[in-house]
This record gives structure tokens, sequence and C-alpha cells, in this order.
């Protein structure tokens, strides 16, 4: 039975079927089988699911809430990062493609870059410059950015049929601007095909 324990690009805490790729958290967020905030602290995270044969609990009591996410690109648009443990080369790579270093910076600067109050923040960036893995909202819709077309994604279905990328104009981006940064400097996102 699905729990409401999945991330969607827009960040929020939903319940859907869909399984997810990548695991993470934000602290502790849960009592029972309820969440009961969108975040406790900075440090939002995109986790492999299982670790050196460790399995994360689940709803554990006072432990962190263990969140999904359909896959790695969803992940970076809710304002997550690479864990520094369990894909230790992957949060390098971010690092470095991000240009930014030590876990307490990234997380402070994409703490300010994906919330505004209890808000998603969205940003304005021309389509042309988004890169590959970035997310930004059509029309309501949140669609994945490939090479020359978009991928609308729904909480029930994942990735929908590619439509064309605008060419021109401003897109409402949903990735923060440290990992737009992080892509269009090679970061090598997993997209879920």
């Amino acid at each position: 039975m699905p729990r409401r324990n999945r991330v969607d690009p827009y960040g929020e805490i939903v319940e859907t079927p869909l399984r997810g790729s990548w695991m993470g958290n934000r602290g502790c967020i849960h009592r029972g089988y309820r969440i009961v905030r969108p975040w406790n602290g900075k440090r939002w995270i995109v986790c492999a699911l299982a670790f050196r044969g460790w399995v994360a609990p689940k709803w554990a009591p006072g432990r962190w809430t263990a969140l999904f996410f359909y896959d790695e690109a969803v992940a970076l648009a809710a304002g997550h990062r690479p864990c520094a443990l369990c894909r230790r080369a992957d949060y390098e790579r971010f690092s470095a493609a991000a240009e930014l270093r030590g876990a307490e910076a990234i997380d402070g600067r994409l703490h300010g870059e994906r919330v505004d109050g209890r808000q998603k923040r969205r940003h304005v960036v021309p389509w042309r410059a988004l890169p590959v893995g970035a997310f930004a909202d059509l029309e309501g819709v949140p669609h994945v950015v490939l090479r020359d077309r978009l991928r609308p994604w729904s909480p029930s279905d994942g990735y929908g049929s590619p439509v064309q990328r605008p060419s021109v104009g401003v897109a409402s981006v949903l990735t923060p601007p440290l990992s737009l940064r992080a892509l269009d400097n090679g970061y090598p996102v997993q997209i879920n095909p």
C-alpha cells in the first residue's frame, strides 16, 4: 500500500504507487505513518536505496523519515543533493560541478534557493539556457528538460510522451540554481527512461 513518502519535482511529499529509484530525507518529519512537517533542517539528501547491506528503517519513531524519488532529476528539482556517505563519488562530482565545497555550504545555499518561507521557490531562466535534467513548470505541469524535448511528469505515471522544447522565452524553473550549475557543468543526473 503506498504511503505519503514520495517527493515530486515541486518538493511536495505525496502518496503515489510509483516506485522510487532513490531514497533520501529531510530529517524526522513524521509521527506514526503521517508526515507532520515539510522538513526538519537544511540537509536534504538523496541516498542509495541500500548501502553496504544496510537498508534504512521506514517510519521508525524519532528517526529520520525515509522519502523516495522517482529518479535523481526529480530529487534535484525538489532541492535535494547527493548524500556524502552512501553516494560519496556522486557527492564529490556534484560539489565540483556546482563549484561549491562542503555539505554545510551546499545545504545552506540550496535551502535558500529551494524555499521561500514554506513555498517552493521558482526561478526564471531562458529555455535555451536550461541544461538536460532540469525541471520547469509548463502550464502547471512539471517537465524534465531533455536536449531538444521536454517530458511531462506526473505522480501517477512518471514521464509522459515528449513535447517540443521551447526555443524562445523564459521558463519557470523548479530546479534550484546551484543544481542547475552542477547540471550545466556536466553532473551526470540519472533520469528514468
